[in-house]
C-alpha cells in the first residue's frame, strides 16, 4: 500500500493504472475510519475486481465546516487509519494537506454548488456545507480519476447531491451508495460517535428508535399519516432523552427529496439530533 500526498503523483498513478487496463475504485473519507468505511472499501473492490485498484482519500475538508463547527476537534488518527486500510487491501491512501488541495497564499475562489436536492435538511441547517462537499468531491474525482466511487447511505442527502453533480457535470464515474453500517443497538456508525461519552452513547440510539417508531406509525395506519403530526410526536419522543435536542426531522420522496405532507410506506425520513454538543444524523425508509 502506498501513501500519496501530492495531486500530480496521484494523477500520474491513475493514468498509469488506466494504461494497464485497471479500473479504479474510490472511497472518499475524512479519516478516523470505522467498520462502515471498511464496508465501502469492500464494495469498491467488488466494483473494480481483483485487477482493479482501490484508493481511499483521507482529508478533513475545511470548506464543508462552518466557523462554529468541529473542524479543529474532528477526530484524526492517520496511523490507525493506515493500518486499517492496509489490512482491508487498499492500494493507495491519498492524504493531501490543505495547501495541496486549496493552494497556498492565493485565495481559493472556485466552488461547485448544487441547487436542487441540497436544499432543506442539512442544506438548511448548514448553509455552506454542501458547497464544500460538492467542491471537494469534484476535485477528488479529477485527481483520482475513479471509475467507481462508493459513499455511505447514512449521508443520504449528500449522496443525492453527489449523484446530481455527477449527472449534471458529466463525470465519467459510477456512484454507488452502500447500506449504513450500524452498531448492535442500531446507532449508525460515525467518526463523531467518539464524542459520545457516558450516558450520551446510550441516549444516541434515540435516532434509530425514532426511525423505528415512525416506520411503525406509518405501517400500522390505514390512512396516510400527516407529516406535521408525526414530526411533533417524534420531537417529544426524542427530547424525552435528557441530553437530546432535535435539529430537524423531515419526510420526503426518496428520489427527488421533495417534502411529503402525507406519509405512506416508501416515504423516506431523515433527522439530525444534537446529543449534548455532538450533532448526529440518520435516515431510513418508512
Amino acid at each position: 500500500m502506498r501513501v500519496v500526498k501530492k495531486i500530480a503523483a496521484m494523477q500520474g498513478l491513475a493514468r498509469a493504472w488506466r494504461r494497464q487496463g485497471a479500473r479504479i475504485g474510490f472511497v472518499p473519507t475524512m479519516g478516523y475510519l470505522h467498520a462502515g468505511h471498511l464496508s465501502l472499501v469492500k464494495r469498491a473492490r467488488r466494483g473494480v475486481g481483483r485487477r482493479g485498484k482501490v484508493v481511499v482519500s483521507i482529508y478533513v475538508n475545511p470548506t464543508q465546516f462552518a466557523p462554529n463547527e468541529d473542524l479543529s476537534k474532528y477526530p484524526r488518527d492517520f496511523a490507525r487509519d493506515a493500518a486499517l486500510c492496509r489490512k482491508a487491501g487498499v492500494d493507495v491512501i491519498f492524504f493531501p494537506g490543505n495547501s495541496e488541495i486549496y493552494g497556498g497564499k492565493e485565495k481559493y475562489s472556485t466552488y461547485v454548488v448544487e441547487e436542487s436536492v441540497s436544499k432543506g435538511m442539512e442544506g438548511a441547517s448548514r448553509p455552506t456545507h454542501f458547497r464544500g462537499v460538492a467542491t471537494i468531491v469534484a476535485k477528488l474525482f479529477n485527481i483520482v480519476q475513479a471509475d467507481v466511487a462508493v459513499f455511505g447511505a447514512k449521508d443520504y442527502q449528500q449522496a443525492a447531491v453527489i449523484r446530481r453533480m455527477v449527472g449534471d457535470l458529466n463525470f465519467p464515474v459510477k456512484v454507488v451508495v452502500a447500506p449504513t453500517v450500524r452498531e448492535r443497538d442500531g446507532l449508525a456508525m460515525s467518526s463523531r460517535n467518539k464524542y459520545l461519552e457516558g450516558s450520551l452513547r446510550q441516549q444516541a440510539t434515540i435516532l434509530w428508535r425514532a426511525i423505528a417508531r415512525a416506520k411503525e406509525k406509518v405501517r400500522s395506519s390505514k390512512r396516510a399519516v400527516p407529516a406535521t403530526r408525526l414530526k411533533a410526536e417524534l420531537k417529544s419522543f426524542i427530547e424525552a432523552e435528557p441530553d437530546a435536542k432535535l435539529d430537524y426531522v423531515e419526510f420526503f420522496d426518496p428520489e427527488t427529496l421533495v417534502a411529503k405532507e402525507q406519509l405512506v410506506s416508501g416515504t423516506h425520513m431523515a433527522l439530525a439530533v444534537f446529543m449534548g454538543k455532538t450533532r448526529l444524523i440518520d435516515n431510513g425508509s418508512l
